[in-house]
């Protein structure tokens, strides 16, 4: 009877097991812990810290696990707080490791604990005085086939640089800012985006209009940001060089208090090299060079970056390859900084709009110039806007490398089209070395740079009323004298 009654109960609590099992699986199903959009940011000290960030479809534990030579070293390292928050029907997660050893290798996967992303890989930075970074701009698609576009531009970039340090992505990821557009690109990037540290830069595409979507997909150190609505404006450092990165949708372009941010940022390091990352470009001939905001960094940022003695200066927005001689007070000068446009690495190419010559870029301040489109000029000579060249019409990259008191740029173009063998073209279209005495830069500020909300709302207005100086006092005049000759070029070309 006893054994009778131990069996039963036995087959009870065996039946009480598989439907408690069969109920679990019931509430999990519909959930979705995969992991998307992974990337790997600069964030904070360089030499010992990473930002870490990725979507789940339902909500989740974030965990990092850090591994060094295949064995797991998470538990010698410290982390932020884990971030888990729902984001247009996602969540993103956002967690900051800590305690990692300059110039080593790491490889990571991130995850619930359970469910794990696919194993990516990072380099910490040596503090040496020699390094290099990749930069592109404006992907800028909506389309899977113009995402692949762009993929293999940076893809290339990777294999002539296969020891790059960190890639520089300045602006404009997506076309809208949609979750549709989110997964184009994760799809076409995601191999490379867990394979190397990022430092993204927040375009128009990305932040205007868009609120919230720049800060909710990179992790990245806003402890001096002055507001991330429509972006981030941060600062780090990597070998011997100081990079500051501009948020330039801050008020349509730059705010009196980003402005004053930067001033204090370029004055803070004692780094050799003094770069900056932004979006917008003070000295363009693209279809945005006509507009108030362009001509409004040309007068004022670029004050601020000839006081804090910026070496160069990177942007996109305008879809095309520029580089401009040493520029200060907006006159040639030895002692100036040098501007570059970096090109498009997508499919979207504008052609030159030459009515903007001499009024709101004067051509002697030109080094080099690329066109990526077909059937529209592709280098300046001087004389010729129209010269074409068969091999230009692709996506643009650059490797920027810096050894001491030496820094070069090589910029390439990856054509469209591939040769009669089926191997892919790759043009070089410029090429820069800029050297300095090391060793001199002393920094003159040291107190806290963060803005005071209360101090940035305030200064909303004044900051407006510096853009509407410039709107219709400046820009308003030049524009009217340019007016006929952008009327002949429009009726004569469709060029606007």
């Amino acid at each position: 009877m006893k054994k009778k009654f131990l069996k039963a109960v036995s087959i009870v609590l065996c039946l009480a097991l598989i439907f408690s099992l069969s109920s679990f699986a019931f509430a999990e199903e519909g959930e979705d812990f995969s992991v998307s959009r992974l990337s790997v940011c600069v964030n904070g000290d360089t030499a010992s810290s990473r930002g870490f960030c990725w979507y789940t479809k339902s909500k989740t534990d974030s965990v990092v696990k850090i591994f060094k030579d295949g064995k797991d070293v998470t538990s010698s390292l410290n982390h932020s707080v884990p971030v888990c928050k729902e984001w247009k029907g996602s969540f993103f997660h956002k967690v900051t490791v800590f305690g990692l050893e300059s110039g080593t290798k790491y490889t990571f996967k991130v995850g619930n604990g359970t469910v794990w992303s696919e194993e990516g890989s990072f380099r910490t930075d040596d503090k040496n005085s020699s390094l290099s970074f990749i930069a592109i701009a404006d992907v800028q698609s909506s389309s899977a086939e113009d995402f692949a576009v762009g993929s293999a531009v940076l893809s290339k970039a990777l294999e002539q640089n296969p020891n790059a340090d960190f890639v520089a992505n300045l602006g404009d990821f997506t076309n809208d800012s949609t979750n549709e557009e989110w997964d184009l690109y994760d799809e076409a990037f995601k191999r490379i985006n867990k394979s190397i540290t990022l430092a993204p830069v927040a375009g128009n595409h990305d932040g205007l209009g868009v609120w919230h979507w720049f800060d909710n997909m990179f992790n990245l150190d806003t402890s001096e940001s002055v507001q991330t609505l429509n972006g981030v404006n941060y600062s780090f450092d990597y070998g011997n060089a100081h990079f500051s990165v501009l948020n330039t949708n801050d008020l349509l372009s730059v705010s009196n208090a980003q402005l004053t941010w930067l001033k204090n940022d370029l004055f803070s390091t004692d780094r050799d090299w003094k770069i900056v990352f932004m979006h917008k470009s003070p000295y363009t001939l693209g279809k945005d060079g006509k507009w108030p905001d362009a001509l409004y960094l040309q007068k004022s940022l670029t004050e601020v970056l000839d006081e804090g003695n910026a070496d160069i200066v990177f942007s996109g927005h305008d879809h095309m390859y520029l580089r401009t001689k040493k520029l200060k007070e907006n006159k040639l000068s030895e002692r100036g900084t040098t501007y570059v446009l970096s090109g498009t690495a997508g499919a979207k190419r504008y052609q030159i709009r030459s009515f903007l010559a001499d009024y709101f870029l004067d051509t002697s301040f030109i080094d080099a110039l690329t066109i990526q489109k077909e059937g529209f000029a592709n280098y300046w000579n001087g004389k010729d806007w129209n010269s074409t060249k068969e091999t230009n019409v692709g996506g643009c990259f650059s490797n920027i490398s810096i050894n001491g008191g030496t820094l070069t740029l090589e910029a390439f173009i990856l054509a469209d089209e591939k040769d009669q063998n089926g191997n892919d073209i790759v043009s070089k279209i410029d090429s820069l070395t800029l050297k300095k005495e090391t060793g001199k830069n002393v920094p003159s500020f040291s107190k806290s740079n963060k803005t005071d909300p209360a101090d940035y709302i305030f200064g909303a207005v004044p900051s407006f009323l510096s853009l509407a100086k410039y709107a219709f006092g400046d820009w308003l005049f030049t524009f009217i004298r340019m007016l006929p000759k952008l009327l002949k070029v429009y009726i004569k070309e469709g060029t606007f």
